[in-house]
């Protein structure tokens, strides 16, 4: 779990800082600059933070409120929905995957693997 959940939220953090620009030319929403700026370092930085403690038992859920802040910026820039859809994906199938490998280890460590 920990290398795919980290990769996925420092992948969508890259994304998401690369998207300010677009938001602060051709959003569909008006506004001061700094608004979009501050917002997207923002949650830039809180992906970035839970990919530090992507391994704790609460981290999957505050992923998934993450997920939702990403998908909601498609009010600025619509096409986020689809990037934001691609890395939900990624996130579900980085926890699938990750606690199953999870297990797998765990099993090979007791020697009953």
């Amino acid at each position: 779990m920990r290398v795919l959940g980290t990769s996925v939220l420092v992948f969508e953090a890259i994304v998401v800082l690369l998207a300010i620009p677009v938001a602060v030319v051709v959003g569909t929403v008006s506004g001061p600059p700094w608004v979009f700026i501050t917002a997207g370092i923002a949650l830039a930085i809180m992906l970035i933070a839970l990919a530090g403690v992507v391994t704790r038992p609460w981290a999957v859920p505050v992923g998934w409120v993450l997920q939702v802040l990403v998908l909601a910026t498609s009010i600025l820039v619509p096409v986020m929905i689809i990037i934001g859809g691609i890395f939900a994906a990624l996130w579900w199938l980085a926890i699938r995957w990750g606690r199953r490998v999870d297990g797998l280890r765990a099993q090979a460590a007791d020697g009953s693997g």
